[in-house]
């Protein structure tokens, strides 16, 4: 799900940009200057953890790979506004820095998978999981089932912006200039992968660290429990806010070391291609639906807009180390350490505004 530059025309990065925009203001202004302030340390554990979980690459059918997102448990600690943030943020640094996703389609890839995901996340838990306890075997399936739903429900959207491409976005002989596959090919391609594979590696970390906070730090998920009775949930987001995060901060450092098990699923997602790459996967397996189509050839937008951005380090393998593994290691450390830095930075600035808000 992470497109990459020139898969999408001009007009829908920034559609999707507008969409991705209007998500993050509507975040923002939800969780409010003091309660943004509060909540930074557990943004930044969220985002660090999605990057992290990310780069855990899994085989799928037709030689393509995917991998879970970390959305849902972001969505069920966090709420849809802190999730939005956390999961754009990790975004950003992978597009930014490793090459994954593009910089024209951030917004596409932050609408599909931050606002979409959080949402459908969210909406499912807290429609499974009502008038449940905080403890309840009801809340860890009901995180089951929010992250198959919340993983999908990205994919699709995702799968639908590069259908629809061929068919609005094409010379006046039909060729298309951006991602080539329609409809027929791309929600197939897509989503067979993400129903069988991607989507149950989503809801079992998600059920995984409900169950886990459920037992270590149960107040993290009072926040969005929806419980009323006492005073509870009030109290709740008081206790969330106030806590920093140790815990999962160790699950992270703990997962971060382990990262170079997602290389030994070979092969890229489908889609993700770079122009050569594309000249040499488009005739094989993953798209031979499309025999029609001469698949060999790039796309004239694609060639434009897929070098308007290098990364220091494309696809997590820094040009100085040899080790493959250990680079990836050294990925995992830098894209987490930037998250950390960049999110103390906002709670630095958020601090300094709220103090000077107080002395006028």
């Amino acid at each position: 799900m992470h497109i990459p530059d020139g898969y999408l025309s001009p007009s829908t990065c920034a559609t999707l940009y507008a969409g991705s925009v209007a998500g993050w203001y509507a975040a923002l202004k939800r969780l409010k200057r003091s309660l943004l302030s509060r909540l930074v340390p557990l943004i930044s554990v969220f985002a660090a953890f999605a990057f992290v979980v990310m780069m855990f690459n899994l085989p799928l059918p037709g030689g393509t790979t995917g991998h879970p997102v970390g959305v849902t448990v972001a969505a069920i600690v966090l709420g849809p506004s802190g999730a939005i943030l956390a999961i754009s943020i990790a975004l950003a640094i992978q597009a930014l820095f490793f090459g994954d996703g593009g910089i024209t389609t951030l917004g596409a890839n932050c609408f599909n998978m931050a606002i979409v995901g959080s949402l459908v996340a969210y909406a499912s838990y807290r429609l499974i999981a009502a008038g449940a306890a905080i403890a309840s075997k009801r809340r860890i399936a009901a995180a089951a089932v929010a992250g198959y739903l919340a993983i999908n429900a990205s994919a699709f959207v995702a799968a639908i912006e590069l259908g629809i491409q061929p068919l609005l976005f094409h010379d006046a002989a039909g060729t298309p200039l951006y991602a080539p596959y329609p409809l027929s090919i791309a929600l197939p391609a897509i989503m067979i992968g993400h129903l069988s594979f991607a989507g149950l590696a989503e809801a079992v970390i998600s059920a995984g660290l409900v169950a886990y906070l459920e037992v270590a730090d149960p107040k993290l998920l009072r926040k969005t429990s929806g419980i009323t009775v006492g005073g509870e949930e009030r109290l709740g987001a008081a206790q969330l806010t106030s806590a920093f995060p140790r815990r999962l901060w160790l699950a992270v450092a703990l997962l971060m070391l382990v990262t170079p098990v997602g290389i030994l699923a070979t092969g890229k997602a489908w889609s993700e291609w770079s122009p050569v790459e594309f000249a040499a996967n488009g005739s094989k397996a993953q798209v031979a639906a499309a025999a029609t189509m001469s698949t060999a050839t790039i796309p004239v937008g694609m060639q434009r807009l897929a070098s308007l951005w290098t990364a220091p380090f494309p696809a997590y393998a820094p040009a100085f180390v040899k080790s493959a593994a250990f680079g990836y290691l050294l990925s995992a450390m830098f894209g987490v350490g930037f998250v950390l830095a960049v999110c103390l930075l906002a709670q630095h600035c958020l601090d300094r505004r709220r103090s000077a808000g107080h002395s006028l």
